[in-house]
């Protein structure tokens, strides 16, 4: 599991249920099905009428993205285009015809076939760009599902208490319940707010970072691809790759998107 999203979810958890026993209360009182039904439902059916089904299906599966980070190796993928720089040099560019199509990744196999085929330096460039303009604008869409929930949840919360307060003031004969009867209609604007920010708009942001990152690594392959096509030399290759990488702090290598 990822371990920011895991000590993300922890600490918010323990700091909000930690300071409402603080205060004297209890968890029983701020577990509300009704409520919870109204500011999730009426989300999640407001971010539906904005966005495609579609790409409300893409967000629902996004979501693995962000509770497990993906595995990415810069310094791999790295040694993986220089192997391939290698044979190139050895062997013409033709040689790899039999090991592109075994490549890694689907977007380094149909660069290096480009190269193969004879494409130039700026038709692959500007083809395999809008390529990576797809999934940038892809996963944009994604995160705005999220951050758009984000938006609504707080205002479905208000629609809830304001729900709970109507049948307060329905009931306003038997005034021992009043008190109890507000309390728990604010507990939905508990729900929206945390539902927002705590879940909804966290999450766009963490995939809005997971996208940036796969547009990183696609730059990193359609530069090592246009460095085979021009013939360099493999140690030039990894020394033009390695300016594209950066250390996470952890060991591992990440690709920037400055290229």
């Amino acid at each position: 599991m990822d371990k920011a999203t895991a000590i993300g979810v922890g600490l918010a958890a323990a700091g909000i249920l930690g300071g409402n026993a603080i205060e004297g209360g209890k968890v029983s009182q701020i577990l509300q099905p009704t409520a919870a039904m109204i500011v999730i439902g009426g989300t999640v059916g407001a971010t539906l009428i904005q966005f495609p089904l579609s790409t409300a299906i893409g967000a629902i599966k996004a979501v693995k993205s962000v509770l497990f980070e993906p595995a990415s190796n810069g310094h791999k993928l790295i040694d993986e285009i220089v192997g391939y720089a290698t044979i190139a040099r050895k062997d013409g560019i033709l040689g790899l015809e039999s090991v592109a199509p075994k490549a890694s990744d689907p977007f380094l196999s149909r660069a290096l076939m480009m190269a193969i085929d004879g494409a130039d330096s700026n038709a692959m460039r500007d083809t395999m760009e809008a390529a990576i303009h797809q999934v940038e604008e892809g996963g944009e869409d994604i995160a705005k599902v999220y951050e758009t929930a984000g938006g609504y949840a707080p205002t479905i919360g208000i629609i809830g208490a304001v729900l709970g307060l109507i049948q307060v003031m329905s009931n306003l004969s038997d005034i021992a319940k009043v008190g109890e009867g507000i309390a728990t209609a604010f507990v939905a604007t508990i729900y929206g707010v945390g539902f927002a920010n705590i879940i909804c708009l966290p999450v766009g942001g963490k995939l809005k970072l997971r996208t940036r990152e796969a547009v990183a690594t696609k730059i990193l392959m359609l530069e090592g691809a246009l460095a085979i096509q021009q013939g360099m030399n493999p140690k030039l290759v990894r020394e033009r790759l390695s300016a594209l990488v950066h250390d996470d702090g952890h060991g591992d290598k990440k690709e920037t998107a400055a290229a």
